[in-house]
């Protein structure tokens, strides 16, 4: 039997340890993504959880035509918190900025900054004969009144 001489052995120590160091670079990345793609699909879910707890209804929509003033009123029914300053509401396919909302209030707190489940928002928006009323939640989930505005 020949002996196995440096170079073979030396070649394979030195492939050794470069595989060893590549493995030390590489799986503390891979760790890392996966448990940043672990904690995206958790959060996925976690949005998708509060969309389907998510449900309210446009109760009225009453157009005040003498001082052009639109009034909601929402109820929310469903069993997710919402914010009233992510709640959009949409005229006419218009969004409706700061500028046009004149109020909001909860239950009649002016200062709420939550909507919890069972409590009715109020928005007065200042709008010149709305036809289409759609409010969006935070969390894209929509409701829309078109025949249902009564106007006084």
């Amino acid at each position: 039997m020949a002996d196995v001489g440096f170079s073979v052995s030396g070649s394979a120590a030195i492939v050794f340890v470069g595989v060893m160091v590549a493995a030390g670079i590489a799986v503390p990345s891979l760790v890392g993504s996966m448990g940043a793609l672990a904690d995206s699909q958790g959060e996925q879910v976690d949005r998708g959880i509060d969309a389907l707890n998510t449900e309210f209804e446009i109760t009225s929509a009453t157009y005040d035509s003498n001082n052009t003033e639109l009034t909601l009123e929402l109820r929310n029914t469903g069993s997710t918190t919402l914010g009233v300053n992510e709640t959009s509401v949409l005229v006419d396919g218009t969004i409706q900025r700061d500028a046009d909302i004149q109020s909001t209030d909860v239950d009649g707190d002016s200062t709420a900054a939550l909507w919890l489940p069972g409590q009715t928002l109020t928005i007065e928006i200042d709008y010149s004969g709305p036809n289409r009323v759609k409010v969006v939640a935070e969390n894209g989930i929509a409701e829309t009144v078109s025949d249902g505005i009564v106007v006084v």
